[in-house]
């Protein structure tokens, strides 16, 4: 038996045990629902981490 998927619907706000929603309003797959229920804030932390690495990365092409 395989361990279920779980998504994160943004349209509702609500957490989907296997995606049921169509994929322009969902965001997973997410092993748990906890991880499903972040999603959002998981996102904006990738986000930031991105944004600090780009900068990093164009501060360093700059300095040649």
């Amino acid at each position: 038996m395989t361990n279920p998927e779980y998504w994160y619907n943004t349209r509702t706000g609500e957490v989907e045990k296997g995606r049921q929603s169509a994929w322009t309003d969902v965001m997973g797959p997410y092993p748990t629902q906890e991880a499903a229920r972040n999603a959002l804030k998981t996102a904006a932390q990738r986000n930031e981490n991105f944004d600090a690495a780009e900068e990093a990365w164009e501060d360093e092409w700059d300095d040649s």
